[in-house]
Parts: structure tokens; sequence; C-alpha cells
């Protein structure tokens, strides 16, 4: 039998005084597929993050022998391995200067966050076989940071690619991609477990893994369960009744927007009117968050184009904000750290759905404050207001948002892939909110990629094609 690539044996982490893992026990093959399964908050995200040398362990012992060689630090195995996941982007998102998916890709070659170096032959050769293998050429000189949200999720996987990893590490690796890219991207990932690299995947959605000989590992309150618990089956979310309103929410006239240079939405003529529930669908980059976006005021149309906002008496960035609940990828990443360098927790980002704010939130009212602890309670994250946003997982962070996102009882809902990274109990109690925000007037436009996250009671359906309108449709 091969030796292990890593090892765990009676592993513990804690952080921040709290018990993140316990009594860990884990062996990792050469060539393996390894599945982790698990509720949000389970201990999911901070094992693969133990398996890639981010944390350390606070007793037992963790053991490499990639590249042949036992090593007990993670620096030098870490050269050998890559961990794939939302977080990886967030460097680039976060920063104003340039990185083309070139840029990236390069760097990951050289085990570096940016490209500083004229790349070797080695290296040109390398980012060859990798673009071809993920089929990413048509943006490789693109800025990554123009890219829509499941266009990043392919150019992190090549860059962890770029290296040859012994072994990749994957975290809810299919949210964000179109049914079609997950298509594409399963015979890589087949590729790669056939050059003997492991594959050692998180997800909530086991049916959209590659079709590989998977053994699964359920992890739950920090430690890993021998016998995977029965779960409840949760019910079916109830239709959305059509809200109570007339006339125009938002009108679009000849909107186009253009992130560096390049049109990523438009010209684009449409109207989201009372009364209606909006499903946006399309491929990877047609658009689908930058038209959620444009509608919220993180972007404007281009000279000669126009949105209006008719429900709103004064049509400034803060009463869209106060006014419009948006969960999204790029809100994720803005929401983990605080703007104004103090302590940012989960209570923080929830507060400042009621001032529309990003990294800070005003005192709240006695009765605001009751709705946050009313809301946390719904959604089973009280426990979550007092901890630090940077600390949480991604299905921890995603449910604080959707409570904020909801909070205020806002006058539009956009729910960009929003149910991503949630456990299906997490889905559920959601989703049981949305009929009551419905009838009290609140509007949702939900971008999905899959079926199933499409709600009973949508109204009308607007699929996007390379920027524009590929078909509308009324669907009740």
């Amino acid at each position: 039998m091969l030796l292990p690539l890593v090892q765990l044996e009676h592993v513990n982490v804690i952080a921040g005084g709290r018990t993140l893992l316990s009594k860990i026990d884990l062996t990792v093959r050469p060539g393996e597929a390894l599945r982790l399964s698990g509720p949000n908050g389970g201990g999911k995200t901070t094992l693969l993050r133990l398996l890639a040398g981010e944390i350390a362990p606070v007793s037992g012992t963790r053991v490499y022998r990639l590249g042949g060689e036992l090593q007990r630090s993670a620096v030098q195995a870490r050269r050998r391995l890559s961990l794939v996941g939302p977080d990886a982007e967030a460097f680039y998102l976060t920063r104003e200067w340039v990185q083309t998916v070139r840029d990236v890709l390069l760097a990951g070659f050289a085990g570096e966050t940016l490209n500083l170096w004229e790349a070797t032959p080695a290296a040109l050769a390398r980012l060859d076989e990798v673009v071809a293998l993920t089929g990413i050429s048509a943006f490789l000189e693109r800025d990554f940071r123009m890219l829509s949200h499941g266009q990043r999720r392919r150019v992190i996987l090549a860059r962890a690619l770029m290296p040859a990893p012994e072994l990749l590490l994957l975290d809810e690796f299919t949210d964000g991609l179109s049914a079609q890219a997950r298509a594409e991207l399963g015979p890589v990932l087949r590729h790669i477990a056939q050059t003997g690299t492991a594959i050692v995947l998180a997800t909530h959605r086991p049916e959209e893994a590659p079709d590989l000989d998977w053994r699964t590992v359920y992890v739950q309150g920090g430690q890993i369960v021998g016998d995977i618990p029965a779960q409840p089956q949760p019910q079916g979310a109830l239709p959305l009744p059509a809200p109570p309103a007339t006339g125009d929410l938002i009108r679009l006239r000849d909107a186009e927007v253009y992130r560096n240079g390049h049109r990523a939405l438009g010209p684009l003529s449409w109207a989201w009117e009372g009364g209606q529930h909006w499903l946006v669908t399309g491929e990877n980059g047609s658009g689908k968050s930058t038209l959620a976006r444009l509608i919220a005021g993180e972007f404007h149309p281009a000279l000669g184009g126009r949105i209006e906002r008719p429900y709103l008496e004064r049509d400034l960035l803060s009463e869209r904000r106060r006014s419009i609940g948006l969960v999204g990828a790029e809100l994720g990443i803005r929401q983990r750290t605080s703007q104004s360098g103090r302590q940012w927790l989960g209570r923080d980002v929830v507060a400042s759905a009621f001032t529309g704010t990003e990294g800070f939130s005003e005192e709240l009212s006695p009765e605001q404050s009751a709705q946050v602890e009313q809301i946390a309670g719904h959604l089973h994250v009280t426990d979550l207001l007092g901890r630090e946003a940077a600390t949480l997982s991604q299905g921890q962070l995603r449910r604080l948002l959707l409570a904020r996102a909801v909070v205020h009882r806002p006058r539009l809902l956009i729910l960009d892939e929003g149910v991503d990274f949630l456990d299906a109990a997490s889905r559920a109690r959601f989703l049981e909110l949305l009929p009551d925000l419905a009838r009290t007037g609140t509007h949702v436009m939900v971008i999905a990629h899959r079926e199933v996250d499409a709600l009973a009671g949508m109204t009308h359906h607007l699929h996007l094609d390379a920027g524009q309108i590929g078909s509308v449709t009324a669907l009740s």
C-alpha cells in the first residue's frame, strides 16, 4: 500500500478560544479521491485548511510525505499542494492593480501571489498545458477582477494546477459554476486524478461531484463521524405570493456596463414591474451578476444608457442600499473584513443592512437590535453574531449575509447564487422567510444555474446570452 501524502493523528485545532477540530484521525493517499461532507460549521473548511498547512494543530501530529520526503513542517509541503476555494479569489478582487489571468497563472507556477518575474520556458510550457486543459484561453489576457464568478472559479483551479500538485484541495468547488461549466470541468478533474494527484473535495452537493471513486468522510461538530447520521428531508419551500405593488420598480433603457474596456452587459432595455418575481439564468460570463450589481447601484450604465428606480423618492446610493437586499460572491468578500480597522463581528455584518454600509455599522435602535436577534434565531446563526467574520467558513458567512439581506425587509431582494455554500437545512430555513416578505412588499430576483434553486412562484424568466437578452418568458 502506498504511504499517505498526509497523515493526521489525534489532531486538535483551537482558534480564538474555540475548539474547531477535535481528535481528528485521517490519511490521504496518492491518487485518492476523498469527499468531505457535513453541515455548515461542521469543520470541513477548517479540515481543508489544516491539510493545506494554513493552520496548525495545537496537539496531535500532522505528517506530510509529499515529494517522497517525510516532513512535519507545512512550509515545504505547501509547495506540492494546492487549495481552491472562494478565499483564493479575495486577494485579487480587493486590490486596485491589474492582474491578467496570465499573471495569476504564472504566479501560481512560481508559488507566489503576484507574477513578479519574467516567465521561464518551463513556466510558459506549463501555462499552455493548463490553459488547454481547463479551457480558459478566451480570457487569458483579461483582468482577473473583470471576470464573472464562474470564470474566476475556473481560473483559480487553473492556477492551482500550474505547479502540478500532488494534492488538490477543493472547497465547495462547483458552487458558482453553470451546468455546462461543471460538465466541462468534470473530465478535467478525472484527468488530474488519473495522473496520480490526490483530490479532497468539501461539498454540500455530492450529486455534483465528478464521477470518481470517492471515499466519503462526514465532519460534524469538529469531529469525523464514523456513521453518517440520517438527515431529515426539509420540506419544499412554499410558493412566493405576488407582492402588492404596481408600476415600474426598475427601468433600463439601452443600458451598457463596461469593465476595464470590456462590455460586460448590454445594450439592455428591460423593466422590473411591481408584483413580479424574476428568475435570471445564463452561462458563466453572460452578465447576470453585472445586472444584479447595476440594479443595486454598484455599477452605472455607460453614456447613452439609463437606469431608473421609480420606487425611490430619491435615487441615492444610500437609499438604494437601504431598500435592496443583495447576496453575491463579491459582497461576501467585501464583508469579511472591517474597513475601519476594528474587530468586525457577525453582528456587524447583519446590522449593516439598516444603513446600507459595508465594513462598519452604526449603533442600532432597540427595535433594530431585536430584529437582528430574531432573524439570527430563525436562521440558527445566533452563535455567529459574536464571532469575527474573517474566521467564519463560507457557509457560516453566507448565512449571515442572507440574514443581512432580509433583516430590514427590503423592497428588492436579489439572490445571486444566494444559497450557494449552504446545506439543505440552512437553505430550507432561509426560504421559509420569503413568502411572508413577499406578502409585505418584497420583490425577489433569483439568479441561478440550478433548477432546484429556482423558487416556486417566480412570475417571469429572463435569460441572458453574452450580456444581452436571450429570452423573456412569463412563468405565471
